[in-house]
């Protein structure tokens, strides 16, 4: 994992230059679109980093992402946490692409539910419902990714999960980088909370 700003700046251009979109290389590098902005365009001034520099933690899941059991392992506590939060209130899980499927997966298969798959297409166009997956129309959903950060995502997510029917009855992550309990009205529950203080 690149730590350096030079370094993420260097694997930000190489994903660019592989046709990655702002918000794919984010998936990637588990970092904000703002972020990515920022190294996508920043200038140095003498070396120099200037102030407008965003804050940011880089979440680093790799350990746990290598290994399917360790997926289906963290996919335990998830399910607990549904229970605690809507109990038997679900239909359907909802995996946020790419990060967010395989937990969903999980998930899912744990509890005997429906899962679904939503693409983040771009940050100007939203997200998409992949038809290959289950239909959300009409279901509680609970919807699961790695990481929020500015939470711009998930919200797109929730609303286009609402514009196709779904009742959306709860948010799941691996790590919330915000200080949100709640998007759009809906609760949001992370393992771990990252905040900068």
């Amino acid at each position: 994992m690149p730590l350096s700003v030079d370094e993420l700046r260097a694997k930000v251009e190489q994903y660019r230059d592989n046709g990655l979109n702002t918000q794919q290389i984010a998936d990637e590098l588990s970092l904000s679109q703002t972020t990515i902005q920022w190294l996508s365009t920043e200038k140095y001034s003498n070396n120099v980093l200037t102030e407008d520099r965003p804050t940011d933690v880089q979440v680093g899941w790799r350990s746990v992402a290598v290994k399917a059991s360790r997926i289906e392992a963290i996919s335990y506590i998830f399910a607990d946490i549904i229970e605690e939060e809507i109990g038997d209130e679900v239909d359907t899980i909802v995996g946020i692409s790419i990060n967010g499927i395989p937990f969903a997966q999980a998930i899912a298969g744990q509890l005997d539910l429906d899962l679904a798959v939503s693409r983040s297409i771009s940050e100007a166009e939203g997200a998409h419902v992949s038809e290959i997956f289950a239909n959300v129309s009409g279901k509680m959903v609970v919807v699961v990714d790695d990481v929020v950060s500015s939470g711009t995502t998930l919200k797109k997510t929730i609303n286009n999960l609402r514009d196709a029917g779904a009742d959306v009855r709860l948010c799941l992550v691996l790590a919330n980088k915000s200080e949100a309990n709640a998007l759009e009205g809906v609760p949001l529950r992370g393992l771990v909370r990252i905040v900068t203080v």
